[in-house]
């Protein structure tokens, strides 16, 4: 029984393979190939025997018209050919010896009267054969008035006839056998479709051996379809010895989507990946100042909050915690913004104002800091000013929260070209000399939630300082730029395009 399963499903294989080898696009090429080459040996063919036999038969034609002729011209009676002396000639012009009978020939007279009746002629009585190619006729006289050969079969075999008719009214016929040529015309057919069958054979095989070799890229593409269909997203259709210009684009267009679709794929994974750590430390971001928040209600539900003092204390962390949620959610809306790309409103900004701000600020709230700046007078820029200006908060911020307060910090405001250049690029550095970053970490700087860590005074941002930085420059379709190594400070550079900037010196 098991046996008998294994057959059936062989058989089933190999009925599938022989539908689809027949049915493939090689198969079909040779198919066509092969008729089409049929179709024209067919023709050749045909046009080679009708002009054969035609050549053939006009030779015959010929001969016999010719005959008939000299007959006509001679004018001569029956009774005049007995007693002429030329009959002789006649006799072995015709072939005919003997009185008893005519031995079989090519060619056949016999002279017929009015009677349709075979006579004779010469002398010579007529013949069984000659008997037979006067009732093949029919009617000699019809015959004689004929312009050509007629062909007629006598006792089976086949003869071209003309007749000619003599001074008294006997009508003398004169056949010749063809047998000979329509033999010729059977071995050309049969030589002829035996090379055609010979061509036809090679064709196809050289058909198919040409069709797999030139379709062997197709048959790549559908293997690396396979392998990309099972996971293989690397694979690739490599190139053929001897391409074909219609299957080289072909494969030059496949491999390009292939590697579209691979970039796309990897680009969503990315996404996927980043979504999925966002909403993590995001919830990790919120879980903290929630927990703390209702550890507080709890312990003032509860009564263990007596004290003015604990009380106080206790809604001042409530109130800190609840302002963290709140700059970090107002955080989390403005790269939610900036992800969707909107139009900002743009205006005249003065980047060196920005700059003298936050400085200012900065040193409001750590005096003791060296500061080094170079803004001078007023560079305009078009763009948005809140978000430019949460651009250079968030610099100096970082600077305050990341490093020591008697860490130094330089902060220059620049035009990238210069004046004799043209218009130029605006560029703003804000360069620090505390403990800066590994390599790993700087990799890292503008994802959100990352916080590397630092000696700063200040209290820990949520990480999202640098996203937004980044988010806002791209925005105005600038660049951010970062130069760091441990021990060796930390430099940020902001350059936004010089279409977007001009300077007013004051």
């Amino acid at each position: 029984m098991r046996c008998w399963t294994g057959t059936k499903r062989w058989i089933r294989a190999r009925a599938r393979h022989h539908h689809r080898a027949i049915h493939s696009l090689r198969a079909k090429l040779t198919l066509v190939n092969v008729c089409v080459l049929a179709l024209g040996i067919v023709a050749a063919t045909a046009v080679s025997l009708m002009g054969m036999r035609h050549y053939l038969l006009d030779r015959v034609d010929t001969e016999l018209m010719g005959s008939r002729t000299a007959l006509q011209r001679t004018g001569f009676t029956q009774k005049e050919i007995e007693t002429i002396t030329v009959i002789s000639e006649l006799a072995a012009q015709f072939g005919k010896t003997g009185a008893g009978g005519l031995p079989r020939s090519d060619t056949i007279m016999v002279a017929v009267d009015a009677n349709r009746e075979p006579i004779s002629l010469a002398g010579i009585a007529p013949t069984g054969r000659q008997r037979e190619l006067a009732a093949a006729v029919g009617d000699p006289a019809a015959l004689a008035h004929s312009p050509g050969p007629r062909d007629v079969s006598v006792a089976g075999d086949p003869y071209r006839t003309v007749a000619t008719a003599l001074g008294d009214g006997t009508v003398v016929v004169l056949a010749t056998d063809t047998g000979s040529v329509h033999s010729s015309l059977k071995k050309a057919l049969k030589l002829d479709l035996a090379f055609g069958t010979v061509l036809l054979a090679l064709l196809a095989l050289l058909t198919m051996l040409g069709a797999k070799h030139r379709l062997r890229p197709l048959e790549d593409m559908v293997e690396t379809a396979s392998a990309i269909a099972e996971g293989d997203l690397t694979r690739r259709v490599p190139a053929g010895r001897d391409p074909v210009t219609e299957i080289e684009q072909l494969r030059t267009a496949l491999n390009s989507m292939l590697h579209q679709v691979e970039s796309a794929f990897e680009t969503r994974e990315h996404s996927a990946a980043q979504l999925r750590r966002f909403v993590a430390d995001a919830s990790h971001e919120l879980r903290t100042p929630l927990s703390a928040i209702r550890g507080y209600l709890q312990l003032y539900d509860k009564g263990m909050l007596r004290e003015p003092a604990d009380r106080a204390r206790a809604l001042a962390r409530m109130t800190a915690e609840a302002d963290r949620m709140g700059r970090l959610v107002e955080e989390l809306l403005t790269l939610a913004r900036l992800d969707q790309q909107p139009e900002l409103g743009v205006c005249a900004v003065d980047l060196c104002r920005l700059v003298r701000d936050a400085v200012d600020d900065l040193r409001a709230q750590q005096p003791q800091r060296p500061l080094a700046v170079s803004a001078d007078g007023a560079m305009i820029v078009q763009g948005d000013e809140s978000g430019l200006r949460q651009v250079v908060g968030n610099l100096l911020a970082n600077v305050r929260a990341h490093t020591p307060a008697d860490a130094p910090l330089r902060v220059e405001l620049e035009r990238e070209d210069g004046e004799r250049r043209g218009p130029g690029a605006v560029r703003l550095r804000v360069a620090d000399e505390g403990p800066g970053m590994t390599p790993e970490d700087a990799d890292r700087i503008f994802d959100r939630f990352f916080r590397a860590g630092g000696e700063g005074s200040g209290p820990a941002g949520s990480g999202l300082g640098m996203a937004i930085v980044q988010a806002v420059v791209a925005s105005h379709a600038g660049e951010v730029a970062v130069r760091t190594a441990p021990g060796d400070g930390l430099a940020v550079t902001v350059t936004l395009p010089a279409a977007a900037a001009r300077t007013v010196k004051t």
